[in-house]
């Protein structure tokens, strides 16, 4: 999968981000709690596989519309009471490539997508669900951010999220997803 972007600004993440990618890397697991943005940007995901020759591969034919399901949905609890991250996976078992292009939220006033390179967060418009692939957003990766949050959600209660697509029916996808404690490492 390669990414495509618009130019934009690329900020270097500063020092309490690498707290959280140290922790990541060493095996510990914090909720992002805050990305560069540039508006404009696209990017596919690096954690997106194209899946063309495993299973989900052999399902898709090529230019059939994008059948998309979406799985494994988490929040982290924040530790912030302003901001928290969404994490989840998007199949498609469709020929034809869809972008996610927004999440809404009534937890959230606003939520962004973003995606992580080098260390680096950035603000991008879509993320890039390939025909017969996965998008997935993870911690560390690309992920969703959830903005102004409404209250500060506890562990074991439901979010709703509608995920909505560009090249796809539905156009729109609402799953509830559960908030699951901050240092939460899903299997697999």
């Amino acid at each position: 999968m390669t990414a495509t972007r618009s130019a934009g600004r690329r900020t270097r993440v500063g020092a309490a981000a690498l707290v959280v990618l140290a922790a990541v890397a060493t095996g510990g697991s914090m909720a992002l709690t805050g990305c560069s943005s540039s508006a404009g940007s696209t990017a596919g995901s690096k954690a997106a596989s194209s899946g063309a020759s495993g299973a989900d591969g052999a399902n898709a034919k090529a230019g059939s519309p994008a059948a998309l399901a979406v799985s494994g949905g988490y929040i982290p609890q924040p530790l912030l009471t302003d901001m928290a991250a969404a994490y989840f996976t998007v199949t498609n078992t469709g020929g034809t490539a869809a972008q996610l292009t927004s999440v809404t939220s009534g937890l959230a006033a606003h939520a962004t997508l973003h995606t992580t390179s080098n260390d680096t967060m950035q603000q991008v418009m879509s993320l890039t669900v390939p025909a017969g692939g996965k998008l997935t957003l993870s911690t560390g990766g690309d992920h969703v951010m959830l903005e102004d949050l409404t209250h500060k959600p506890a562990v074991g209660d439901k979010v709703t999220l509608t995920l909505h697509f560009a090249h796809a029916t539905p156009a729109a996808v609402t799953v509830t997803v559960p908030v699951r404690p901050t240092t939460y490492q899903p299997e697999g």
